[in-house]
């Protein structure tokens, strides 16, 4: 997780597409300026870094073999190479395998670079602050996407915990009241490689009691620093509401220090993969002609478990699959909401919900005598048979104007209309059950 100082507020990565690159930011636009380096530059680039990290680095124990890695590949002729992006991935790894620290890399960046040594005095917004609040505006703060699930069950997708002060937080609130309206809650964090703790403090403080302490920093030299719980949140509190987090290996940083808030302080369900294990906290160190260099200069320490999730990642509490995370948390969700005895009308939302996202997870086929048996006209409805399954349609119908797919919702013939989420259909010997949401008993259309 990025350290708490205003400089080194920067996302950890971006748009990270492999495992083995879970902790390296990608530049979000094609890097312009030097295209080839000399040997000499080549030369700087490595001695910058390693004196970067004798300055600063948070395990200083650690420091002789991580140059010690650096002077050996750059002897080996590792390192002889022009184009400044391949000269970063082959440094992050040398860097990552002798440190084991996910957030230990290079990267070759001349926008982020140039921002980071613009001069004091230039215009405002230049510097690297500026930069970083430019994408967090047209990301808007990392908050991607909001939705309303069936049953209620409201989603809001993180993509990078952006910090802007006086801005990000009230991108939050308009977040948080959508969520409040839902009678559970689900926040995506696959593929969230990190950014600002000022965010995820904001975000839990919602979860948590006013002041409760969250994390500590600890950086050699200075004072321990604290974050704990707001005391004030204009979009209030969301106590009890079920919630399930989203992870994967893709979730780094930022993104694990929340997934660890919500284990820790047992504020709901996790679920998915495992996430990449990177805690340390980072600056970032401008390097000529355009790199810029990921430095570890703290740790957190939880208050709960008294460690953090370094090199060890944050497990599930339900393990699925990445791109199955979402339907899994859903429909877990569904089924603690209609074991909690809800009201008639939320309990049928519930039980009507369900059956689609289940067959999501595991698809279902019907059994061959029913697909054939079905095809035939049901009052003004006719069903056929192609290959992708069965069809419905209404001719002459104004607002159906072409067949619908059936897709299976359960083996007993159980189908949800492609695009009428109102209606499903059941399939019974010489007949068709429509089943219309709200209505307690379908009805019953036999076969002309």
């Amino acid at each position: 997780m990025n350290s708490i100082s205003a400089a080194a507020m920067a996302l950890v990565l971006m748009g990270c597409r492999t495992p083995a690159e879970a902790q390296v930011r990608t530049p979000m636009t094609e890097a312009k300026g030097v295209q080839s380096l000399s040997s000499a530059q080549r030369d700087a680039v490595l001695s910058a870094v390693k004196a970067a990290y004798q300055k600063a680095y948070v395990f200083p124990e650690k420091t002789p073999a991580i140059l010690a890695r650096l002077d050996q590949a750059r002897a080996a002729g590792r390192y002889n190479v022009e184009a400044p992006n391949e000269l970063a991935s082959l440094v992050s790894r040398d860097l990552r395998e002798a440190s084991g620290d996910g957030h230990a890399f290079l990267e070759f960046n001349p926008q982020r670079y140039a921002a980071a040594t613009a001069p004091a005095a230039g215009p405002p917004g230049q510097d690297l602050a500026g930069f970083d609040a430019t994408a967090a505006r047209r990301e808007n703060h990392g908050l991607s996407d909001m939705r309303i699930l069936e049953g209620n069950v409201r989603y809001l997708r993180i993509t990078a915990f952006h910090w802007v002060s006086d801005e990000t937080g009230q991108a939050y609130d308009a977040a948080m009241r959508f969520l409040k309206g839902g009678d559970a809650v689900l926040i995506d964090l696959r593929g969230n490689g990190g950014g600002a703790s000022e965010a995820v403090q904001y975000l839990v403080s919602h979860f948590l009691k006013p002041g409760t302490l969250e994390i500590t920093f600890l950086r050699a030299g200075r004072e321990p620093v604290q974050t704990r719980a707001l005391d004030h949140l204009p979009a209030g509190r969301m106590p009890g509401t079920p919630l399930h987090v989203l992870i994967d290996q893709g979730s780094a940083s930022a993104a694990e220090s929340f997934a660890y808030d919500v284990r820790q302080f047992k504020l709901g369900t996790l679920v998915g993969a495992g996430t990449a294990g990177a805690a340390n906290n980072n600056d970032f160190v401008p390097i000529a002609p355009g790199f810029m260099l990921s430095v570890s200069a703290g740790r957190p320490v939880h208050p709960v478990s008294q460690t953090n999730w370094e090199g060890t990642g944050v497990a599930p509490d339900v393990a699925t699959a990445s791109e199955q995370a979402l339907d899994a948390a859903h429909a877990r969700a569904l089924k603690a909401l209609l074991a909690a005895k809800p009201a008639p009308g939320a309990g049928a939302d519930y039980a009507w919900a369900l059956p689609a996202v289940e067959a999501r997870l595991q698809p279902v086929t019907l059994p061959a005598a029913t697909v054939q048996a079905a095809p035939g006209t049901y009052g003004t409805y006719v069903v056929t048979a192609g290959k992708d399954g069965l069809w419905i349609a209404r001719p002459g119908h104004p607002l159906w104007p072409a067949p619908r797919h059936l897709t299976p919702l359960t083996t007993g013939g159980l189908l949800a209309v492609d695009g009428v989420d109102m209606l499903r259909i059941g399939l019974k010997p010489d007949a068709l059950e429509l089943w219309w949401k709200g209505e307690a008993t379908p009805r019953l259309l036999k076969r002309e």
